[in-house]
């Protein structure tokens, strides 16, 4: 049996990492500074991380969530604590994807509306629910429901409002920072303006922190870089679990739970708990937040010093980069001769860089320096 085919694939079997770095089946190194679609948060085979997966396979794996799951509270509660969102509650499910889906739920039920607003550029997920408020008709299958999605113009509060006055619209769902639509950061404007709206019309808003979070930024959100600004509902996953399947939803006080309402098998199991809580606890003792933003500073600043780059964006380590020349050579160049990963589908001209949040300055200064020695 063959694999269906995915995606095209890099020539490059890496069978050993450690921090930002990979080694593949020949022995060859590589500086890893897109993280697997952003997923590595605390660095490869980081010992704390994999010290907690080791201890839990050594008592439980699973069991199913109609029995008390102690390690799902710790988890919570220390999410909790470290983003800000204490009052939230948190359900617990597997991927991005998924965890957008049930967000989208939560909103249609609590207003008893269909219709949702997304944004060009956005990226929702793959499943049938998030993938018609994803901004590619390619991966929109006839089955996918789209007569209550509408996509409307990346930054324009006018479109939103018109929308919301045909009075079906039960959510918003929008990025923190758009990443496979080229790291689009939103204006803190705009942000509050969706919000404002969102309350007029009785709607809930959805921030999708999927790859934006879990202090990528240099706030444990990316919309938290906005003062005054408080979701219905956040999702999150990739860095949450640094490699191990794991997604949520932090949720609102005012929308209260019932039996039934939400429910997964696989959501919350043990392992995953395990993953992250160690991911939290190394990003609080590591102070991997404030890292992140010092890193991203540096790595912006010396971006924009060099010739053949047209637009640096983003925040902290989430940062695409305009070339004045098509990114997929200078990708291409990076991993072959350089031996350096970097992110695709971000656009024509974009490369995207989501490395782990603990990346040193000197394997940035490597970035940096082939990366001149490429445009040059």
């Amino acid at each position: 049996m063959k694999l269906f085919d995915v995606y095209p694939l890099i020539n490059v079997t890496p069978v050993k990492a450690l921090g930002a770095t990979l080694w593949d089946d020949q022995g060859n190194e590589y500086l890893d500074l897109y993280g697997g679609h952003a997923v590595i948060s605390v660095g490869h085979s980081h010992p704390h991380f994999n010290n907690r997966l080791k201890d839990q396979l050594d008592q439980m794996t699973f069991y199913s969530n109609s029995v008390q799951i102690p390690i799902q509270k710790q988890l919570a509660d220390k999410l909790g604590k470290l983003s800000g969102y204490e009052d939230y509650s948190l359900f617990l499910c597997n991927s991005g994807a998924e965890a957008n889906e049930n967000a989208l739920k939560l909103a249609s039920f609590c207003t008893g509306k269909p219709g949702f607003i997304s944004f060009t550029g956005a990226f929702h997920g793959r499943t049938a629910g998030a993938v018609v408020l994803t901004d590619n008709p390619k991966i929109i299958a006839p089955s996918n429901r789209r007569e209550d999605a509408y996509i409307l113009p990346w930054g324009n509060i006018d479109a939103v409002e018109k929308q919301m006055q045909q009075g079906n619209i039960a959510g918003i769902i929008i990025e923190g920072i758009q990443g496979v639509g080229g790291i689009q950061v939103p204006d803190p404007d705009f942000l509050l303006a969706v919000a404002d709206l969102c309350k007029k019309h009785h709607a809930k808003l959805i921030l999708d922190e999927v790859q934006s979070g879990y202090g990528r930024t240099g706030k444990f959100f990316a919309h938290q870089w906005v003062d005054g600004l408080k979701p219905d509902l956040i999702t999150i996953a990739k860095g949450m679990g640094n490699g191990f399947p794991i997604g949520g939803v932090l949720i609102h006080p005012d929308i209260k739970a019932s039996h039934g309402l939400l429910g997964t098998t696989f959501g919350g199991n043990h392992l995953a708990c395990a993953a992250g809580l160690g991911v939290l606890e190394i990003i609080e003792r590591e102070n991997l937040m404030a890292h992140a933003q010092q890193m991203g500073d540096f790595l912006i600043t010396e971006l924009n010093k060099i010739p053949g780059i047209k637009e640096v964006r983003g925040k902290g380590l989430m940062i695409g980069i305009d070339l004045e020349s098509e990114a997929a050579p200078v990708r291409s160049e990076l991993v072959n001769k350089y031996r350096i990963f970097t992110g695709s589908s971000a656009g024509k001209h974009t490369i995207r860089l989501l490395p782990p949040l603990n990346i040193e300055m000197n394997q940035l200064s490597s970035f940096l320096d082939s990366l001149k020695k490429i445009l040059n």
